[in-house]
C-alpha cells in the first residue's frame, strides 16, 4: 500500500460506506470461474487496509450472471442510486470490466462519483475520479473495456458464422428433426413423430389454412409433439393439442425440407428498453443450404405453404387479395376484381328473404378519399352464373373427381387411426414403465414407493382416456366411411350437379371448388353486368348478365299472381281471394302469406277493380237504388229476392248484394199489383202468386 493512496483517502471518505461490487457475466462461469469471485470478495481486505472497518463494507453481488452491457443490472443501479445520495466513500471492483462493460455506464458512474467525492479502487490501484489525470486513466480503462467486448463478441460470433457457412453449425432443430451419435441432422426415430408431422403437412395441403389445419386436428382428436426447452423435463417429448401459433412455425421453418438455414432474425433493443426479435427476408439470410439433410417436404412445397399463408394474411391487409374460403355464402370472396380500378372487391350481405344475399363492392379508393364507390354489384345471380358455368366445366372430370375423393378420405381415415393406435401404445407403455418403477422400488421407502404410485395411477387414467378416445374416433369415422357413405361419394360421376346445387353442400366447400379451378374474376357494371372469368390453365370466359333488381323490384308480387288475383276479382271477394291465393301456396313480394291489406295495396297499385266495381259495371244496382226504381220498400226487394223474383251478388265481405234489375214487363206487373195494396201482406200474396205459377 504505497503513501499516494492513503493520501487520497480522507476523514470524510471515512465516514461513508465502502461498496463492493463482485459480478460474473454468465452462472456457468459463477459455477466454473471461483477463483474470479474469491478474488473480488478478497478486496475487502483493501478496504480494511484503507480505514474501513469490515462492518461498513457493503457487498453487492446481486448481478452475479449478468453481462456487464446490460443497463438493467439491479445491483448496479443501487450502486449508482447510492453513491449520487452521497453514503458511499468508495467503489471497490476488481476491474472496470466488472463494473460496467458499456461506456455510458461507466462515464454516468465517474460523473457522479466526481461530484460525490466518491473514490474508485481497483486491483491496479486506487483513483479519485475528480481529478483530471485520474479521470483520463479511468475513461481509458472503460474505452478499452468495451473495446475488449466487442473483440471477443466479434471473435465467437466470426467462429460462428464461419460453421454456419459449411452448414456445421448445431442449432436447435423443430421437433422432428434430431442429431444422431455422430452429430448429423436425421428424421426423428420415433414413427409417430414422424406420422404427426406428415399428417400436419398433408391436412394443411389439403384445407389451404393453419386455422383449418389445428381445427381438424381438434375434430380427429390428434395430439401433435413438442420438445420441452427448459425445466427439468428439458429435451423431453411432450404430445400435446396443436395451437395456431405452433403450426405457423411449423409452416414457416425451413428445416422441414432437409435445408440448413441461419441468420433468419436477429435481435435489436428498443427505445423502451429490452429487445425484440425482426425477422429477415430470405435474402437477407446468412445462410441457406438447401437439401444439407433429411426432411418431410420439398422446397417447392416449402414455398407454396409460404404463399398461401401470405394469401390467407392478406384475406386483412389492405389489398384483400385471395383469402381462405370461409363460412359466407358468397362465392368469390376473395377472387372479384374491379374492371374499372382494378382493385380487390369486398364482400357484403344483406338478408333478403330470409337468407343472406351477397355483395360485391370496390370500397378502396372510398375509404382512402371520402369518395363514392367505385361500383357495387348484387351477387345472388352472379354466383348462380358462376355455379353454371362450372358445372358444364367439371361434368367431363367428374368421375375422376369422385375417385380421387374417395381415395383421399380412405386414406385420411387410415392416417387419423394409425396415429391416434400409436398414441394409445405411447400410453400404455408409459404405463407400463411407471408400473416397472413402483414395483421395483423397495416398500421401505414410503415417500419414493407413493410419489411411484402416484405417477402410475396417472399414467393409467391416461391410457384409458387414450383408449376411449380412439375407440370413439373409430365408432365415428366408421358411420363416415360407411358404405352409404362411398355411394354418395361415387354418384360425383353422375350427380355432380345435384350436389353442387344441394342446400346441405356447405358454402365454404364450393368456394374451395371455384379456388381449384378459376384463378380471379373482373366484373364491369354497365348497362349490363360483364364477369371475364379466368381459370387457373389461362383460359378465359365472358359472362353477360342483366343489371340485378332493384330492392323495390325485389320485393315486387310477381306479374302471374297479380294476372291470378285480377282473374279471381271477376268471381270472389277480397277477403275469398286472400283465402284461394294462400291455399294455393302463394306468396307476396316479400315472401309473407297474403291478408287483405296486400290485396287491396296490390288492387290499388296495378288499377284492379274490386267486386263490387265489377259488378256496377255490370248494371247490377245496390238495394237502394234498385228500390227506387221500383217504387217499392227496399224491405220488398229484399223478400223478392229471398223468392227468386230478383237475382243478387255478394258484393264486399260485408255480406251485402247487388241486384240485378228485372225485366220491363215483370216489372210493370208487379207494379199494378204492389198499388193494389201497400201492405207487406199483400207483398207477400204477390210473392206466393209468381211461386205458384199464377
Amino acid at each position: 500500500m504505497n503513501w499516494d493512496m492513503h493520501h487520497k483517502v480522507t476523514a470524510s471518505h471515512l465516514e461513508r460506506l465502502a461498496y463492493l461490487y463482485v459480478r460474473q457475466s454468465t452462472l456457468r462461469q459463477v459455477l466454473e470461474n471461483t477463483e474470479s469471485t474469491k478474488r473480488q470478495y478478497a478486496l475487502r481486505e483493501r478496504a480494511v487496509a484503507l480505514g474501513w472497518p469490515l462492518d461498513r463494507i457493503v457487498v453487492i453481488d446481486s448481478d452475479l450472471g449478468q453481462s456487464g452491457a446490460n443497463s438493467d443490472r439491479e445491483g448496479f443501479q443501487k450502486l449508482v442510486s447510492a453513491v449520487g445520495m452521497g453514503e458511499v466513500g468508495i467503489v471497490l471492483g476488481l476491474e472496470v470490466s466488472r463494473l460496467a462493460r458499456s461506456s455510458v455506464d461507466w462515464q454516468r458512474l465517474l460523473e457522479i462519483c466526481a461530484l460525490s467525492d466518491t473514490l474508485i479502487l481497483d486491483e491496479d490501484g486506487l483513483y479519485d475520479p475528480g481529478h483530471f489525470n485520474d479521470r483520463l486513466l479511468l475513461g481509458l480503462k472503460g474505452t478499452m473495456s468495451e473495446a475488449e467486448l466487442h473483440v471477443l463478441k466479434a471473435r465467437l460470433l466470426g467462429g460462428v458464422l464461419a460453421k454456419a457457412s459449411r452448414g456445421e453449425l448445431e442449432i436447435p432443430l423443430p421437433v422432428g428433426l434430431v442429431y444422431d451419435s455422430v452429430r448429423r441432422v436425421v428424421l426423428d426415430p420415433d414413427q409417430q413423430v414422424q406420422a404427426a408431422i406428415r399428417t400436419f403437412f398433408e391436412t394443411f395441403k389439403r384445407t389451404g389454412s393453419a386455422s383449418a389445419t389445428v381445427r381438424s386436428f381438434h375434430q380427429q382428436g390428434l395430439l401433435f409433439p413438442t420438445r420441452i426447452r427448459f425445466g427439468a423435463h428439458k429435451g423431453e417429448l411432450a404430445w400435446r393439442q396443436l395451437v395456431h401459433h405452433r403450426a405457423t412455425r411449423v409452416l414457416k421453418n425451413p428445416s422441414y425440407t432437409g435445408a440448413f438455414a441461419f441468420g433468419r432474425s436477429h435481435l435489436r433493443k428498443v427505445a423502451a428498453g429490452g429487445r425484440r426479435i425482426v425477422r429477415l427476408p430470405r435474402d437477407q439470410w446468412h445462410t441457406l443450404i438447401l437439401d444439407a439433410h433429411p426432411g418431410y417436404i420439398s422446397w417447392s412445397e416449402y414455398e407454396d405453404n409460404l404463399r398461401r399463408l401470405h394469401e390467407n394474411a392478406q384475406a386483412h391487409g389492405s389489398e384483400r387479395r385471395q383469402s381462405p374460403p370461409r363460412e359466407g355464402p358468397a362465392l368469390l370472396q376473395g377472387m372479384a376484381i374491379c374492371g374499372r380500378c382494378g382493385e380487390r372487391m369486398t364482400v357484403r350481405y344483406h338478408s333478403q328473404r330470409g337468407r343472406m344475399v351477397p355483395e360485391y363492392l370496390c370500397q378502396k379508393e372510398a375509404v382512402e378519399f371520402s369518395q363514392p364507390a367505385c361500383q357495387r354489384i348484387v351477387g345472388g345471380e352472379l354466383d348462380r352464373a358462376i355455379g353454371r358455368l362450372l358445372v358444364e366445366t367439371v361434368a367431363p372430370l367428374a368421375l375422376e373427381v369422385a375417385l380421387a375423393v374417395q381415395e383421399e378420405l380412405q386414406t385420411r381415415a387410415r392416417d387419423a387411426d394409425r396415429m391416434r393406435h400409436q398414441q394409445v401404445e405411447r400410453a400404455s407403455y408409459e404405463a407400463e414403465l411407471a408400473q416397472r418403477r413402483y414395483l421395483s422400488v423397495d416398500p421401505g421407502y414410503r415417500l419414493v414407493a407413493s410419489t411411484l404410485e402416484a405417477d402410475w395411477n396417472h399414467k393409467l387414467r391416461a391410457l384409458d382416456a387414450a383408449q376411449e378416445e380412439y375407440e370413439r374416433q373409430c365408432q365415428a369415422e366408421g358411420a363416415l366411411l360407411d358404405e352409404h357413405k362411398r355411394a354418395q361419394v361415387l354418384a360425383l360421376s353422375t350427380d355432380f350437379p345435384r350436389l353442387w346445387d344441394d342446400p346441405n353442400t356447405p358454402a365454404r366447400e364450393r368456394k374451395r371448388m371455384v379456388r381449384l379451378l378459376l384463378e380471379d374474376v373482373t366484373l364491369v357494371k354497365n348497362e349490363r353486368v360483364v364477369a371475364q372469368v379466368r381459370f387457373r390453365g389461362g383460359a378465359c370466359r365472358t359472362l353477360e348478365l342483366p343489371l340485378p333488381l332493384n330492392a323495390w323490384q325485389l320485393r315486387r308480387t310477381a306479374p302471374a299472381v297479380v294476372a291470378e288475383i285480377d282473374d279471381l276479382l271477376g268471381q270472389h271477394t277480397v277477403g275469398e281471394v286472400v283465402d284461394i291465393l294462400n291455399a294455393r301456396g302463394r306468396r307476396t313480394g316479400t315472401g309473407i302469406h297474403f291478408n287483405r291489406s296486400a290485396v287491396q295495396r296490390l288492387c290499388q297499385s296495378y288499377g284492379l277493380a274490386d267486386r263490387r266495381t265489377r259488378l256496377r259495371r255490370q248494371g247490377l244496382l245496390p238495394l237502394k237504388e234498385l228500390a227506387a226504381q221500383l217504387g217499392i220498400h227496399p224491405d220488398t226487394v229484399k223478400v223478392w229476392q229471398r223468392a227468386g223474383l230478383l237475382h243478387s251478388q255478394v258484393c264486399n265481405d260485408k255480406g251485402e248484394h247487388l241486384y240485378e234489375p228485372p225485366g220491363k214487363g215483370t216489372l210493370i206487373r208487379y207494379q199494378q199489383k204492389f198499388k193494389r195494396s201497400q201492405t207487406a201482406e199483400i207483398a207477400t200474396d204477390v210473392v206466393n202468386e209468381v211461386q205458384s205459377g199464377a
